[in-house]
Order: C-alpha cells, then structure tokens, then sequence
C-alpha cells in the first residue's frame, strides 16, 4: 500500500491520526498531508525533538525517559498513545531513534523506534536498523511508518 493508500484508505474508513515525531521531525505528517482530502482525518502533529517536548506535548514522564532514554520502544509507544490522546485522534503513530552520524545513549546510527496506537486499542513498538545517511534513515524510517499502517490497516479489515 502506497502512501495515498494509507491515507486514502484512513479517509475512506474516518479513522483520525495524529503523529508525534522525533528523528524524522514532521516528515511523516508531511508526507501524509500530500494526500488531497487528508485534512478531514488529520487534525494536527506534534514535532517532539528534544525529551522536554515529548513530555511537555504528549505527556511522556520524564521518569520513563529517564529509565529508557528517547531510543526506546517503551519511549515510542508513549509517545503514540500520547498524541493519540492529547487529539483524542483513533490512530497515534511516533517515531524516535537517531537519524546520525553520531550513536545516542548507546544506540548506533539508524536506530529507530516507531510506535504505533491503533482504533482497536492496540499499542505496539517495532525496533529497525537502517544503514544510510541522516537524510536515508530519516526516509526509509517515514516508509516504515506508513508500511505498519497499512499492515494493520489490512488486519483491521479482516
């Protein structure tokens, strides 16, 4: 499923989304707002670059940041019910990790988490590693997300 399917098919079903972003900073909702009619689904998004901004916009405690560092699933999947939740939207999805050149407590370049907050109320973090440049893992991070949409988009139609 392309990008416009995801997104046509959210409009199609009146699903919300919202995303909170780290590493790929707005990329995703970008991406997502190149959709023509996605402005009946898409309410709005949260860039939380720095770890104040994920607690200050999507209400991710400070101590989970603290235990977890931001490179993490437990970090991703606040941070997806979070925005879900501050949009009272059916769909959350986030993205965190570290885009590069250099490693982030302890996770080398490419690391990223994404969450996903789901309308049947399933919240889930997928861990990947992609090789590439800030630009490339910021990118191949943005396709991961749209491909665990339509992954779970398929599974919700069943």
């Amino acid at each position: 499923m392309t990008n416009e399917e995801v997104g046509r098919a959210l409009i199609a079903r009146g699903e919300t989304i919202t995303s909170a972003e780290s590493l790929t900073a707005g990329m995703f909702v970008s991406t997502l707002a190149g959709v023509s009619g996605i402005s009946a689904v898409l309410p709005g998004a949260f860039v939380t670059y720095a770890a104040a901004a994920k607690t200050q916009l999507v209400g991710v405690p400070a101590d989970m940041i603290a235990a977890y560092g931001v490179v993490s699933a437990e970090v991703a999947k606040a941070m997806a019910t979070g925005a879900k939740a501050t949009l009272q939207t059916a769909w959350g999805i986030s993205f965190t990790g570290v885009a590069g050149p250099d490693a982030l407590e302890g996770h080398p370049a490419g690391t990223v988490f994404i969450g996903l907050a789901s309308p049947d109320g399933s919240v889930v973090a997928t861990e990947h590693h992609f090789d590439g440049d800030r630009q490339t893992v910021r990118e191949a991070s943005v396709a991961a997300g749209f491909a665990a949409i339509a992954t779970k988009l398929a599974e919700l139609a069943k």
